[in-house]
Parts: structure tokens; C-alpha cells; sequence
């Protein structure tokens, strides 16, 4: 899915100028989770060039494993969003990077009220990301994106097979499968397929 066709809807963790540290007690900024939005098919390569430039960051990408008509199966990274490339860095060093080439611009949350300087950054919480990379790092079955967020119901736990430890919500859709979701706030829901008899109630 394109994040460019996203209809944002949710509250988010809004980044305004205001509201970054300075610096800390010892001297280091703060350093949040933003969204870089490169050209569709870029997002490895621009991620590459972050790398070398000493940025943390990563695609969303799952392994899959697709079937040549010779019958030579492949494993191939698919990427899940696209053009996104999220980076964990400060402010300052965001502004540094919005002037990349590569770079298109970062998202902002369109829900929320401009400011003087325009809409206001918007950054994925820490937590969001560790899900989201464990989801696409050990699910046995494809992770999508769904553009939108639904009433928060019951959570749960994995507590066997490959995702086991991962915490979400469960989502029954209209064919009857049940889907484990993972908030990402602006984005919507990570979601990939999971069995009832797999999940236990969070107290």
C-alpha cells in the first residue's frame, strides 16, 4: 500500500517545534521515530544511503518466497510500505536530512491543526516500531497495512508459534478470519493472519 494514499484519522504523537528537547540533563537530543517519504521503489536504496550516512533506520519489509515457472523458488524482501522509510533521529538532524536528494519530504499528521509553520511532524512511538519489526521479522503468513483504525477492543497475547510474546488486538473480518493487528498510530494497523487458539486476554 502507498503511504501517500493514506486518509489519516487517529490521533498521533505529534512533533511540534515546540514540543522537542533541547537536549537532556547530559547533552543529547532527543530522538524520535519520523517517516521519510522517498519515490516508490526507492526505499531500500534511500535506506542504504541513511545507513551510510550513520542514520538508523529500516523498510518494512517480509521475506517471501516466490515460484520461478522453472520451479527455482526465490526469497525476495517485499516491501509491505511503501515509500516510507522510517529513521530514528532528532529534530535537528532531520532537518539535515529532508535536504537530501532522496529524500521527498517527512509525513506530518494531516488531522491535526496547522501551526505557523505548517502541519506538524508527526513520529511512530517506540514500542509501535518494536511490534511492527517483530511482526514482519517472524509471521508465518503475509503482514499488510490497513489504512484505517478500529475501536479498541479486546487485547491479547501470543503465547505459541512464531509470534509468540507479541501483544495486539484481534480483529474477526467479514470471511471469518481472524487477523492480530499492531497500531502504528498515523499509519493504521499492521495485520497479519493468527489463530484464535494461539492468542490469550490481557488483564
Amino acid at each position: 500500500m502507498d503511504i501517500n494514499s493514506i486518509n489519516i484519522k487517529t490521533e498521533s504523537h505529534i512533533v511540534t517545534p515546540e514540543s522537542f528537547d533541547v537536549g537532556s540533563a547530559v547533552g543529547v537530543d532527543k530522538r524520535y521515530w519520523f517517516i521519510a517519504i522517498v519515490k516508490n521503489n526507492t526505499e531500500k536504496s534511500a535506506a542504504q544511503k541513511l545507513h551510510k550516512a550513520g542514520y538508523d533506520c529500516f523498510v518494512a519489509t517480509q521475506k517471501d518466497v516466490r515460484v520461478w515457472r522453472t520451479g527455482r523458488r526465490v526469497s525476495v524482501d517485499r516491501v509491505v510500505i511503501t515509500s516510507a522509510v522510517f529513521i530514528y533521529c532528532t529534530e535537528c538532524e532531520r532537518r539535515i536530512v529532508v535536504n537530501e536528494p532522496y529524500i521527498s519530504r517527512f509525513l506530518t499528521n494531516k488531522a491535526a491543526a496547522s501551526t505557523v509553520g505548517g502541519r506538524p511532524v508527526a513520529t511512530i512511538p517506540d514500542v509501535q516500531i518494536r511490534n511492527l519489526r517483530f511482526m514482519l521479522g517472524h509471521s508465518d503468513t503475509p503482514v499488510g497495512l490497513v489504512d484505517r483504525t478500529y475501536g479498541r477492543g479486546d487485547r491479547v497475547r501470543v503465547i505459541r508459534g512464531s509470534l509468540c510474546g507479541l501483544e495486539g488486538e484481534v480483529l474477526v473480518s467479514n470471511e471469518g478470519q481472524s487477523e492480530l493487528l499492531v497500531r502504528l498510530d498515523i499509519l493504521g494497523c499492521a495485520k497479519c493472519a493468527i489463530d484464535l487458539v494461539d492468542v490469550e486476554p490481557i488483564r
